[in-house]
Order: C-alpha cells, then sequence, then structure tokens
C-alpha cells in the first residue's frame, strides 16, 4: 500500500516536472491556479534543516537500532542458554547409559592428576 502511494507521487512529481519544464520552454501558459497549488505545497513541506528535527530522527534511529541488536542478543543468549541444557542433559543420559552398559567412566579430575603423580614417583 506504501509503495504504491510512492509509485502514485513519483507520477505526480514528473508530471509537475513535466509541466514546469513547458511552461519554461514557452509551449505552455502560465496557469496561476497550478502555480499557487504548487506554492502551498513547497510552504506545506517541513523545513528539514531545523536542528531540533535532525536530533529527532537521530534519537529515533538510535533507538530502533539499540532495540534490533538487544534483539540479536536476546536470541544469541537464548540459542547459547539452548546448546549448554542440551549438552548437559545428553552428557547425564551419557553417563547413566555407560552405567547401565558396565562402562566405569573415569571422572575428569583423576585423569589431571595422574601424570602429576607420575612424576613424583
Amino acid at each position: 500500500q506504501k509503495v504504491n502511494g510512492l509509485a502514485g507521487l513519483i507520477g505526480r512529481l514528473g508530471e509537475i516536472r513535466s509541466y514546469l519544464q513547458k511552461v519554461v520552454a514557452g509551449r505552455l501558459p502560465v496557469n496561476n491556479q497550478i502555480a499557487y497549488n504548487l506554492q502551498d505545497i513547497f510552504n506545506l513541506l517541513p523545513n528539514l534543516n531545523v536542528d531540533a528535527l535532525v536530533r529527532a530522527l537521530q534519537v529515533k534511529a538510535n533507538d530502533m537500532h539499540l532495540v534490533l541488536y538487544l534483539s540479536a542478543l536476546i536470541r544469541s543468549v537464548l540459542a547459547l542458554h539452548g546448546l549448554l541444557a542440551n549438552k548437559i542433559k545428553y552428557r547425564d543420559m551419557d553417563d547413566v547409559l555407560d552405567r547401565d552398559a558396565g562402562i566405569e567412566a573415569a571422572p575428569a579430575d583423576e585423569d589431571k592428576e595422574s601424570p602429576a603423580k607420575d612424576k613424583d614417583t
């Protein structure tokens, strides 16, 4: 809907440009009613050189970027939490399956201490 509105605006601006070019070239006479309407249109346009407006647009853009950044950060944290929960779940399941199969898993702390014991002896 917005795209159609913008396409219509571009078409109207093209018609205005064409009309003004023909008036400047002398192929069409000046229509005062059209000139008054164009003057009203230009008077209604906002002044974009006002510092307050520029600042407000920058603040709004920054706010939108902050929301995008935070949503990506939250999505990443949730994904990481899911991965860790999955790893913990399957690590416990592996321990249970190893016990059921009669395989004894050596704790990680004992593996680290055994080379130290070999050095002492």
